[in-house]
């Protein structure tokens, strides 16, 4: 496969399944913020994380590639080599949700993004997802899109607050509690 054609060069890009869209178009920044978030990972992944949690990030780096295809292939193309985010996405996440919040302490306050190298780009990451979901729901005001793609980014989102707490856990970092400013201990006399 040669990287670089040349037919990107007036400012459009090909889609999955034919068709050209210009480079500002809300479907590329959809599918562009998903791959932002998957490089994101990457960089989570070289800042270490215990092992099994760095099979689940990669195992959601290997979905984001069928998200960011899914985004990139228009709902009514004819296509029978695209793959679509499933339910069976979205059920995989949540099993791993209830899981690692089985194993955590209960959350009863707000904590700050932060800790662990690896739990506080997750928490980035988490951030990025957000985006890529804003966009997402930008892009299905003006195109049909499949459901699916939305409910994995939302359940994602959440997914990746979770691995920071198990990340924080893991490399035995206690999580800061934000505090209303009324409410900070003032200095022992």
């Amino acid at each position: 496969m040669k990287i670089h054609t040349r037919t990107g060069d007036a400012g459009q890009t090909s889609l999955f399944a034919g068709g050209r869209v210009s480079k500002d178009h809300v479907r590329l920044h959809a599918y562009g913020s998903v791959d932002e978030l998957n490089s994101l990972l990457g960089v989570v992944l070289a800042a270490g994380l215990p092992d099994a949690l760095s099979a689940s990030v990669q195992r959601v780096q290997h979905d984001l590639f069928i998200v960011g295809a899914d985004l990139a292939t228009p709902l009514d193309a004819a296509s029978s080599y695209i793959l679509r985010v499933g339910p069976e996405h979205v059920q995989t996440l949540e099993a791993d949700i209830d899981q690692w919040e089985a194993a955590l302490p209960e959350l009863k306050h707000f904590i700050l993004p932060g800790g662990s190298l690896g739990a506080a780009l997750l928490h980035q990451a988490r951030t990025v997802c957000r985006r890529a979901e804003r966009w997402v729901v930008a892009l299905q005001a003006g195109e049909s899109i499949n459901g699916e793609v939305l409910r994995y980014l939302n359940r994602l989102s959440d997914w990746l607050f979770v691995a920071a707490r198990c990340a924080n856990r893991a490399a035995g970092v206690a999580e800061t509690e934000w505090r209303r400013p009324d409410e900070t201990e003032s200095p022992q006399t």
